[in-house]
């Protein structure tokens, strides 16, 4: 079963979603708060988080942005009324996957969730191999995105992150530039 977050000040919309999402066989946790939501999604593992705008608290684009900051790297499809380009640039330079402007097709929306959560799954098949490499006192944990040297935490640039698993991943294997 998929976690999906959705963070929508608007009940109604929320509760639509959610009982389509239901229909997909999803769990959902509805917030209406962004600063609530934020707080949940940064202690509970999801699949998925469905993000408005425009939300007391909090706003969406602070949520994904903070989130990102903190390494959660689960997909996240701002839902919104905004729709002008500049709108959609700074979501999605932000940290979001996806963007949806408000009215919405539903239909459109289950194949937006359907397509993230397929990402999902295949970004898990092909974690499931080492996704911790340790050695001698190196643990390179890729899942968490974290590095530690002798239990002290390394902080890398993603970037950096990336080259060092890649490398340690494939031990032997020579890259060119």
């Amino acid at each position: 079963m998929k976690e999906v977050i959705i963070i929508e000040d608007e009940k109604d919309i929320a509760e639509l979603i959610e009982l389509h999402l239901e229909d997909l066989d999803c769990e959902v946790k509805i917030f209406h708060n962004g600063k609530e939501g934020f707080e949940y999604a940064l202690m509970n593992p999801f699949d998925l988080m469905i993000l408005d705008i425009n939300l007391p608290g909090m706003n969406g684009v602070d949520v994904c942005r903070q989130l990102r900051a903190e390494k959660v790297n689960s997909p996240i499809l701002m839902l919104t009324a905004r729709s002008e380009e500049i709108d959609k640039v700074l979501g999605l330079e932000t940290g979001a996957d996806d963007y949806l402007t408000k009215p919405f097709s539903v239909r459109e929306l289950l194949a937006r969730v359907k397509a993230n959560l397929r990402r999902v799954e295949i970004d898990t098949q092909s974690d499931s191999s080492a996704s911790v490499i340790s050695y001698k006192g190196i643990v390179i944990d890729k899942k968490k995105r974290k590095v530690s040297l002798n239990n002290e935490r390394i902080e890398l640039t993603p970037k950096e992150f990336d080259l060092l698993y890649l490398l340690a991943a494939n031990p032997g294997v020579t890259y060119d530039r």
